[in-house]
């Protein structure tokens, strides 16, 4: 079977550190972006097909809760990931609350990263192929279902 790559963003503004997990994850098959703060995640994510966004809490000027919120409210499909190092997992949490796959602490382990990237790409595949199917099924209803 071909492993389709996920599209992942990586966002954080620890520059070594997007750079390093941007070639592991690269020599692991996925297809990766990278941002270094949240606004420059949101102009990628209006340009880029994106499956997965990793995202940093504790990013200077707008933060990763703020942009989990904008990601959510424009581009509601698309699964995030939080990533904490300086927060806690209570804020890790809140995010969740509002609309984030799961989260990570760093320094996060590689093998539970890809588990959760291939967790939340399965989401985001699955949630598609609904919408999917409820159109067809609307576009069926709307011609009397005759074509």
């Amino acid at each position: 079977m071909v492993r389709i790559p996920t599209r992942v963003l990586l966002v954080d503004d620890e520059k070594d550190f997007v750079e390093m997990l941007s070639l592991r994850l690269q020599e692991a098959g996925e297809k990766v972006s990278a941002a270094y703060s949240g606004e420059g995640c949101l102009d990628i994510l209006a340009k880029t097909n994106i499956d997965v966004v990793v995202l940093d809490i504790k990013m200077p000027g707008m933060d990763g809760m703020e942009t989990l919120v904008e990601i959510k409210k424009r581009f509601p499909l698309v699964e995030v990931i939080m990533l904490t190092g300086h927060g806690s997992a209570e804020t890790a949490v809140t995010g969740m609350k509002l609309g984030a796959f799961d989260y990570l602490m760093k320094p996060a382990e590689f093998d539970e990263l890809t588990s959760k990237l291939q967790r939340a790409r399965k989401r985001k595949d699955e949630q598609e192929e609904r919408i999917r199917l409820a159109e067809s099924k609307l576009l069926v209803r709307k011609s009397g279902g005759a074509f």
